[in-house]
């Protein structure tokens, strides 16, 4: 196993609450009734679903992020998103061999991948790379609530989400398409790079160190991922376009509302450690209001199938 694919889980667990992913999977305990032992079954793949469905959108997107940092260039895509395919596997082979990987006649795990489907052709304006990304859905059984999307599309759910929160399809569209909204605006791609900038002391002199050194960021991982966590404007950033996909794909982005009500009820003031790093959930919950208009328009134009 490289250093880069042994770290990525690493960075999951440390960045977003929802995105958090241990870098192993524990059995399930007796008798926890949010925990499942499945028959090992062939993994699944939603490979070009963004290049081969042909989706109207409009040219310009409805809520305001603004432009990808610059920073992310110092990290080649490509081999973090090679390290993210090593660490997906290697998490699905655990989970595979613990019998908690689902089938995939599971019933949440077919629910989860055709809200996916319907979600992944508008992936492509926010990233032109998740074109050719080979998207891929699993659902693991365990009682964390977790959920994830890792660079390159490999989104997994934890079977806690869904049964302890009891979602909604509208309400698995906002917590996926936030997922998928770290890996779109590239998001760990960032974190590591300023990372590796402040490490390294990059300034106007970083030319010195030669690109063969910058372009071993993302092959040495695995020292750097221990310390990575998503910013309060990731989050936000993720929130966003997590409501505009959603919207465009017909899933209410009202839903994003009664999510964030959901985790705060089921977690107190925001879950363990997230407060130190995160918005707060009614924070959150503001800022996806003053939202949702700019929004509302797609969702209904989605559902007339306009």
């Amino acid at each position: 196993m490289s250093r880069a694919s042994g770290g990525l889980c690493l960075l999951l667990a440390h960045m977003c609450w929802l995105c958090a992913a241990k870098a192993s999977l524990s059995s399930p305990a007796d008798g926890d009734p949010h925990s499942h032992r499945w028959q090992p079954r062939r993994g699944f793949l939603l490979a070009g679903a963004a290049a081969s469905s042909l989706v109207a959108t409009d040219a310009l997107a409805q809520v305001d992020v603004g432009g990808a940092s610059a920073m992310r260039g110092l990290v080649p895509a490509e081999q973090l998103e090679s390290a993210s395919r090593q660490q997906y596997q290697q998490m699905l082979d655990q989970a595979r061999a613990k019998r908690a990987l689902a089938p995939a006649d599971h019933p949440q795990l077919q629910r989860l991948r055709a809200i996916a489907r319907r979600l992944i052709p508008f992936a492509t304006p926010w990233n032109e790379r998740a074109r050719n990304w080979q998207w891929e859905v699993n659902l693991i059984g365990s009682s964390q609530v977790n959920a994830f999307c890792m660079p390159g599309g490999k989104i997994a759910f934890y079977s806690g989400i869904l049964d302890k929160l009891k979602l909604d399809d509208d309400e698995v569209a906002m917590v996926m398409g936030h997922e998928m909204a770290h890996a779109l605006r590239e998001h760990a791609r960032e974190r590591l790079a300023k990372t590796q900038a402040t490490s390294l002391g990059l300034s106007l002199g970083a030319r010195l160190l030669g690109l063969g050194q910058l372009g071993d960021v993302a092959a040495d991982l695995g020292t750097q991922l221990l310390s990575l966590k998503y910013s309060r404007d990731d989050e936000t950033e993720a929130d966003l376009v997590g409501l505009e996909l959603g919207a465009r794909a017909g899933y209410d982005p009202r839903a994003s509302i009664s999510l964030w009500r959901k985790m705060i009820a089921a977690n107190g003031s925001g879950g363990p450690g997230f407060l130190s790093t995160h918005p707060s959930g009614p924070n959150r919950i503001e800022e996806l209001q003053a939202n949702i208009p700019k929004v509302q328009g797609l969702y209904e134009r989605a559902r007339r199938g306009g």
